[in-house]
């Protein structure tokens, strides 16, 4: 199986120029984790990732920690909001370097991939580099796992 017989095509994507706050807006309106990011010729660029908006409310003990089951609410902190000039900020200020595969790629090179760098969408490409579509690690892992040909109450 390949990349092409498992990836999405309708895929949410912006602009280097894109503010945080649009961003943002999609990431809550669409319920994606990742956005491609492309230039006017439909290239990608780089990926702006859930995470990458998280990190301006994050509080910064979180790093610093390796267990939080001792937290079980955080109360206040929750409703931390990033400043107007954070929203206001372009995207490409944030933004990853592209990671992307060829739809005919197979499907372990792909999870490869998202493993090596720890992301959980991957932008699929063309020849030339344009977004053609984007897949998750569960539309790689179902479509890996659809071969096994499990039988109900094997």
């Amino acid at each position: 199986m390949k990349i092409k017989d498992c990836m999405k095509r309708n895929v949410y994507t912006v602009t280097p120029a894109t503010s945080i706050a649009e961003a943002a807006k999609i990431f809550s309106e669409k319920h994606v984790g990742s956005l491609p990011v492309v230039n006017s010729q439909g290239k990608l660029v780089g990926m702006v990732q859930l995470r990458n908006l998280l990190e301006f409310v994050l509080p910064d003990f979180l790093k610093l920690l390796d267990d939080f089951d001792f937290v079980p609410d955080f109360g206040a902190i929750e409703q931390r909001v990033p400043s107007a000039e954070v929203l206001s900020r372009s995207v490409e200020s944030i933004m990853g370097s592209p990671v992307s595969v060829s739809a005919e790629s197979g499907l372990l090179r792909a999870f490869s991939l998202l493993h090596q760098h720890q992301i959980h969408d991957l932008s699929v490409v063309d020849g030339q580099g344009v977004l053609i579509g984007i897949v998750s690690r569960v539309d790689i892992g179902a479509a890996f796992l659809s071969g096994w040909n499990v039988t109900q109450g094997g």
